[in-house]
Order: C-alpha cells, then structure tokens, then sequence
C-alpha cells in the first residue's frame, strides 16, 4: 500500500533534519559549545593558538580537535571570508529544546516568553537570545519557516546564550501562541501605532506570565499574529520620530516586563 504524500514528506522533514549540520565558529560560540553538554559535537577546527586559549573547553567537549595552520585555515571549514572565526570552529547538531509546553510551564526563569513573526536576521535574533537570557526568559520562539535558524552568526551575536537560552522553532506561531494562552500566558504584541503603552500593558497583566510578541522590522506583526495577542503596545518615544530595532526593543520589553514582575 503507497504510503500518502503527508507521510513521505513528513519522513523527508525527519531524515533531514537529523542529516542538518551547523558551524559555530568565534572562540566565545566555540567554548559555549563545548562546554554544553547537551550539544551534539562532529568535528573541532582550531588553530594552535585558539587550541591553547580554549585548554579547558576541549577536555570538557570530549573532541579531539584538528589541529591547523592558520594561513590554510579557511581550507578546512566552509565558512564565509567576512565570518570572523579567530581559529575556532565547530560542526554541531541544532539543539533540540523540547516541547513548548515543557519549557513554558516549568522552565527555568520567570514564566516570561517572547515570540517572533517572521524576524529572520540572525543578527538580531542572536541579540534577542541574549536579552532574554540577562532578564531570565524561558524561551525565544519563532515560526520554523520565516525565521532565523542556528547559525554560526547567529551565535556569534548571541554571545553564548544559544547554548544556553531555548530557542524553540514551531510549524506554526498562532497556534503556539494559542497553546500558551491556554497555559495562562498573556500575549502582548508590540506595535508603534497601538493606544496602549508598553507600561500600562503590563499593569493590566500584573503577575500572570507574559508571552511578548515581535514582528519583523518594516512589516511588523502580521495580522493573524495581531489578532491573535491579548494587547498591542508601543514603546514610547521622547522624539516625533523615535525608532527601535526589533533586537532594541525586545531588550526594553524583557526590562519592563521583569522590572514590573519584581515590583509587584
């Protein structure tokens, strides 16, 4: 019997992704890496003088490093010549965080989340993992498609925090942020024309858990993902023509939100 089309590209979904490779590269991703225990590591590429400034990360990683020149070292990795890699670099697997509902219900941190439509720079959403890991957010979540993935950029940016904050990719935003309104979670939208301040929306909330939602810088929050928050708030701005980046304005939101949660 044939199997349906659903099934064999659900079973082509799967193969790749286990067959999915990322590089990290920069020595402070690279340390992060190796010292995760939960990281499946492949292969170590390091220059003798990144080998020695990295001593304990390696014996923690449990990976024999390939030792290289570093006049040849763009040779044996597939990285860009504008990726700045400092004689590091390391083949993983993506980390696998687990269900939604795990992480948000009984995760580390304050029951804080932020959600992202469609922010696909690695730049910035390597920022947002930062922020949300200094002011102690369960996760970071985003659409599987439309969305940045692990990157050896996007941990260059995060500085770390992707070893370490769950960055959680699913098939679809607004059932997931559905799913966290069912867990309590109310949904915040941040968005520059609504009447709400970013303060008031988060004294209507008081203590319940806060799932703060960003869209994408220019288009914003698209319309299902504004239909579906509880609130839409704006940030607001001394000046007529006071702007924030999403990765900016995210950092102000997990401020207030933990600024409001600790008062109260």
């Amino acid at each position: 019997m044939k199997k349906p089309d659903w099934v064999i590209d659900k079973e082509r979904a799967k193969r790749a992704a286990a067959a999915e490779t990322l590089w990290l590269f920069g020595l402070h991703a690279v340390r992060d890496a190796l010292m995760n225990p939960a990281r499946v590591k492949l292969r170590l590429v390091l220059t003798k003088n990144a080998a020695d400034k990295l001593a304990e990360a390696i014996a923690a990683g449990g990976l024999a490093p390939e030792i290289v020149d570093p006049r040849k070292f763009d040779a044996h990795v597939p990285l860009g010549p504008d990726q700045v890699h400092q004689g590091a670099a390391l083949e993983v697997k993506p980390l696998d965080w687990g269900k939604l509902a795990d992480v948000a219900l009984t995760g580390a941190g304050l029951p804080l989340v932020v959600m992202l439509d469609r922010v696909t720079d690695p730049h910035n959403v390597g920022a947002i993992l930062r922020s949300a890991e200094v002011f102690g957010a369960r996760a970071v979540v985003a659409p599987a498609r439309h969305s940045a993935p692990e990157t050896g950029a996007l941990a260059k940016t995060a500085s770390g925090a992707l070893e370490r904050q769950p960055y959680l990719r699913v098939t679809n935003l607004s059932e997931a942020m559905g799913a966290l309104r069912d867990m309590g979670y109310v949904l915040i939208g941040l968005a520059g024309e609504a009447e709400m301040t970013l303060a008031e929306g988060l004294a209507e909330v008081g203590t319940r858990p806060v799932a703060i939602v960003l869209g994408a810088e220019g288009p914003g929050l698209r319309e299902k993902t504004r239909a579906t928050c509880d609130h839409l708030v704006r940030v607001p701005f001394a000046g007529a023509f006071g702007s924030l980046n999403v990765s900016n304005a995210a950092a102000v939101a997990l401020y207030a939100a933990t600024s409001a949660r600790t008062k109260g």
